[in-house]
């Protein structure tokens, strides 16, 4: 109840009028008490200080009936002392035993106590002290004449002060109940201008807190409330687009680790994941709830370790899941008391498998080239220090082999290049429309010849009108020879060659199945890769470099189309070409 800021400002009104009338009324009712003893005092004074008067009490009181002299004189005086017999009394008091003799008050007389200033009067002193703790005022006047000794003593009770603060009492209480009524409107005025633009600021605020910043609180006045107000829609704005940028950066984020090929784990001060993108999972090969740190990676990179890395710094490490090879990178994200540790996980399958293939491919054109250069080199080194001592024949016979070597060198150095152009991209495809039967034709017969040499029998079956295709028709027709040759070398003499070929709405195609050597299941992956051979030593026999497929399946990816080996029963191998009818935009150069 008391929290409410209406119900405070009610109960600081209601103490602050509580507290001044409270003070106030204080203040009163003690001035009124001073100013009414002060006055009392002072009349005393006053009356006691007149010559006249106390000469006149000290010749009544030399007379034999002294007291009531005395009396009868205070009676004549009285107005001018305030007696009124109810609140203010006179006693005539023996100055030697201080008993009362006679006065205005004979009941209070007899009951009468020994006061300060009546002790003081039998001394011979007038006694004018003030007790204010005291519940009456009094003096006490010693009177001397003749003989007699006597003391004139004048008491007031107070009871006029005790009425006159009883009304004051009075009076402020009920000033003190229209205060509360004024305080308790005045709130409600206080609320109507100030408590409600704060509560307005309040609703705005849970509003903002909500997420909703649309409405603007209006500004009303333009004091301090109008200055605050002013300044709660300008935060509102600027927190508006503070956090409009922060979520951008967000979904920014978000999409990039949610995206990237690389993955992102990360782990807060006490090793708990916190944040794991779909790379990782695929990279680690296991659910985010299974990549816990202990178990993954700290063998490979102590958690406390990294943590106590500074910033900038960084570990690296390799991991092997399965077949896949993966770079981990390890970087501590704040300090060590609060922060974690984020790794970047960097799949190097393929680099590694790269790496690989690119030492091969050395060691295999190392080789490649050895065997034809030692064979030039042992046959000319034969030729010099022989000085012409070997037949005619056999020095043409090793000419002939030399020539042979140095062609068969020359063919894998234009193999070679023709692979780096088309690595680097700087190989051009005269692109142009051509049937696709023609070229079949060409190529059957510029083997038919060779094929007849082994032995073989070449056949073919594809309709008269195969479709027109887009292409570089002599790269074309150097992938059919290609796959043509192959069949013609490794097909025993005396083998069957069959060709067919044939289209499919957007595409053709054509096959060559031989009943040759065939290629063992564990080398068909393979068989298109560079240097790659199935029989090595009967390869090199036939002349063949371990590129010519290679090659092949390269020139066929620049048209859009594909190189591949047919599944089928029985011995020999089967080829598939299957090629375009039109070009995709971009595929080579037009003419």
């Amino acid at each position: 109840m008391f929290r409410s800021l209406h119900m405070k400002l009610v109960m600081i009104l209601v103490l602050l009028i509580t507290s001044l009338m409270t003070v106030m009324g204080a203040f009163l009712m003690t001035s009124v008490t001073n100013f009414y003893i002060d006055r009392f005092y002072e009349q005393m004074r006053n009356t006691f200080a007149d010559v006249s008067f106390v000469n006149a009490l000290q010749t009544e009181a030399a007379q034999e009936d002294g007291a009531q002299r005395l009396q009868a004189l205070m009676e004549l005086y009285a107005g001018t002392l305030g007696i009124d017999s109810r609140s203010r009394n006179y006693y005539i008091l023996d100055a030697g035993s201080g008993t009362f003799l006679t006065g205005s008050d004979e009941a209070g007389g007899a009951a009468l106590e020994q006061t300060a200033n009546i002790l003081a009067a039998r001394n011979g002193s007038v006694g004018y002290e003030s007790d204010i703790a005291a519940n009456y005022m009094d003096v006490a006047v010693p009177i001397t004449g003749g003989d007699n000794h006597f003391i004139v003593y004048i008491r007031d009770n107070r009871e006029a002060v005790s009425e006159l603060n009883g009304e004051l009492l009075l009076i402020i209480m009920q000033a003190m109940l229209v205060g509360l009524l004024v305080s308790v409107l005045l709130s409600f005025l206080l609320a109507k201008t100030m408590i409600d633009p704060i509560e307005k600021l309040t609703e705005g605020a849970e509003r903002i807190a909500g997420g909703d910043f649309d409405d603007v609180l209006e500004v009303d006045s333009t004091d301090e409330i109008g200055i605050l107000t002013t300044t709660f829609n300008d935060m509102a704005s600027v927190l508006h687009d503070t956090l409009d940028a922060v979520e951008n950066e967000r979904s920014k984020l978000d999409a990039l680790f949610l995206h990237m090929t690389d993955g992102v784990v990360a782990y807060d001060g006490s090793g708990a994941l916190i944040h794991c993108n779909p790379a990782a999972v695929a990279l680690l090969d296991r659910a985010p709830e299974d990549c816990v740190y202990a178990e993954l990676f700290e063998p490979i990179c102590p958690f406390a370790h990294v943590v106590s890395m500074r910033r900038g710094d960084y570990a690296e490490a390799e991991l092997a899941v399965g077949e896949r090879s993966v770079e981990l990178y390890f970087a501590a994200f704040a300090d060590e008391e609060s922060g974690g540790v984020l790794i970047v996980i960097h799949d190097v399958t393929e680099q590694r498998k790269t790496e690989t293939r690119r030492r091969e491919f050395v060691a295999n054109v190392s080789h490649e080239l050895r065997t034809p250069l030692t064979n030039v080199r042992s046959y000319a080194e034969t030729i010099r220090d022989a000085n012409g001592d070997i037949p005619r024949e056999t020095e043409n016979s090793f000419l002939d082999i030399v020539i042979s070597e140095t062609d068969r060198m020359t063919h894998i150095v234009q193999d070679l290049l023709t692979l780096s152009r088309l690595d680097s991209g700087r190989t051009e495809m005269v692109m142009a429309r051509f049937p696709f039967g023609d070229a079949i034709d060409a190529v059957i017969r510029s083997i038919a010849l060779e094929a007849q040499r082994h032995g073989h029998e070449l056949t073919h079956d594809y309709p008269e009108h195969l479709p027109r295709i887009m292409g570089d028709r002599g790269r074309i027709e150097q992938v059919m020879l290609n796959v043509l040759s192959n069949a013609v070398k490794y097909t025993p003499d005396g083998g069957h060659i069959h060709v067919t070929a044939g289209d499919a709405g957007d595409t053709v195609w054509m096959e060559v199945a031989d009943d040759g050597i065939g290629i063992p299941e564990k080398d068909r992956a393979r068989i298109f890769e560079r240097f790659y051979r199935v029989d090595k030593a009967r390869s090199r026999e036939s002349g063949g470099t371990g590129l010519g497929l290679s090659i092949a399946t390269e020139l066929v990816q620049r048209h859009g189309g594909t190189l591949r080996l047919v599944d089928r029963p029985g011995p020999g191998t089967t080829v598939r070409l299957e090629l375009p009818v039109m070009q995709a935009e971009g595929q080579g150069g037009f003419v």
